[in-house]
């Protein structure tokens, strides 16, 4: 991690230096204090949706909501330069670890009372943002995989509740170019779920690695008969394509792949996720949560301001709107009162959802898990590679890699 920090901290050094050229030294104006930008990355919706309702409820502060594409890269560019850089940026929760060790990230916790944290929010969008201890993200909504059917195909009475009787139904309907049940097998983010419901983990949040553990090696093993059910070819738009077309009976797939199916005209059944037999626990996959950081500087210069933003952004209203255009489960639990919100399957779906998953770790070093763990699964799945001989040298591979970054 030192060469690592060490790379973050030049940037943050340079731009503070540029910032002292001009900004060190001077007072904001009372305009300037009242104005807070938030980057983000949203689709129109739902930035439309989220300024409209801080304009509502913060009319005294002003919020300019700006786009950036790659706001990751911008965002480390920048620092915390008060002339380039946000004050706060709208994001998600598993590159918090990056943005801490370059220091520019202020607690949440410094501005608004933890005891209403945990008695507001969701607790696992809680844990996702917090790192090393420091919650740097104030939630706003998160989503997940679920289980979702075609009831053309698979009536609500036939859904599996375990491992095993998804398995017999795969074996019983994979046939003529139809698939029981597909998903991206050899994709890291789905194939966690399967990991973690043994026990394992690609990465804990203490940042060690879990790829040679017995309990992962036990997991892929598992799950290689399931992929041997299923296509070779397991990319998204395969995956999608198939259920979408009706080939695939059921799959694993994000709160994305609802609209686009049921536009095509699918009755679509979303179900919880089968309990896997021997742990008694659900597939249990990753939680990605969305929410507002606030850069060190904007809380130290526009304190009162940026109080104003995130007092306002913990108002329920601010949930509902946003889950309604985005179609994600809102991390305020008074949300779920809302009849709307209260009506919507797959918001709920995922709520429910929320006690079995686990937030996706916010290490810096998860940069080199997602690749090495992807090749291992290409190895494992799609190449026939021993599991065992694959998971160790993965390990391996992924604690040279880290320790290089050190």
């Amino acid at each position: 991690m030192k060469r690592l920090i060490a790379i973050f901290l030049s940037i943050v050094m340079i731009t503070g230096i540029f910032a002292g050229c001009g900004v060190q030294g001077q007072s904001l104006t009372e305009e300037e204090k009242n104005t807070i930008v938030i980057w983000h990355d949203k689709e129109e919706a739902v930035s439309g949706a989220l300024l409209e309702v801080l304009q509502k409820l913060v009319p005294d502060v002003t919020v300019q909501l700006e786009y950036k594409s790659n706001l990751t890269e911008a965002l480390k560019m920048v620092g915390n330069d008060p002339k380039a850089a946000p004050d706060m940026y709208f994001f998600a929760h598993d590159k918090i670890g990056v943005y801490a060790e370059m220091g520019i990230l202020a607690p949440v916790t410094d501005l608004v009372d933890q005891e209403t944290l945990d008695a507001s929010y969701v607790k696992m969008t809680l844990d996702a943002a917090t790192y090393k201890g420091e919650l740097y993200q104030l939630p706003i909504y998160f989503e997940t995989l679920l289980f979702m059917y075609n009831r053309l195909y698979m009536p609500d009475e036939k859904v599996p509740e375990t491992t095993e009787e998804l398995y017999s139904y795969m074996e019983e309907k994979t046939r003529g170019g139809h698939y029981g049940f597909v998903e991206q097998h050899s994709t890291a983010y789905y194939s966690a779920g399967w990991i973690h419901g043994f026990g394992g983990y690609i990465m804990n949040e203490n940042g060690k690695v879990g790829l040679g553990s017995q309990e992962t090696i036990e997991a892929l093993s598992y799950h290689r008969k399931f992929v041997e059910l299923m296509p070779g070819e397991s990319e998204y738009a395969t995956v999608n394509t198939l259920f979408q077309e009706g080939k695939a009976h059921s799959t694993i797939g994000g709160p994305w792949l609802v609209s686009a199916s049921r536009a095509a005209g699918m009755d679509l059944g979303i179900a919880p996720m089968p309990v896997i037999d021997k742990t008694q626990t659900p597939i249990s996959p990753y939680m990605g949560v969305q929410g507002v950081q606030v850069l060190k500087y904007a809380a130290e210069n526009k304190t009162e301001a940026v109080k104003k933003v995130l007092n306002a952004l913990m108002q329920p209203e601010v949930g509902i709107a946003l889950a309604k255009v985005s179609g994600c489960a809102p991390a305020i639990e008074a949300c779920y009162e809302n009849e709307e919100v209260a009506s919507d399957d797959v918001v709920m779906a995922m709520r429910a959802m929320a006690e079995n998953t686990i937030p996706m770790p916010n290490r810096p070093e998860m940069d080199v898990m997602w690749t090495v763990a992807a090749d291992m699964l290409v190895n494992i799945n799609m190449s026939g590679q021993d599991v065992k001989e694959s998971c160790e040298a993965a390990q391996k591979n992924a604690e040279e890699l880290i320790k290089k970054m050190q």
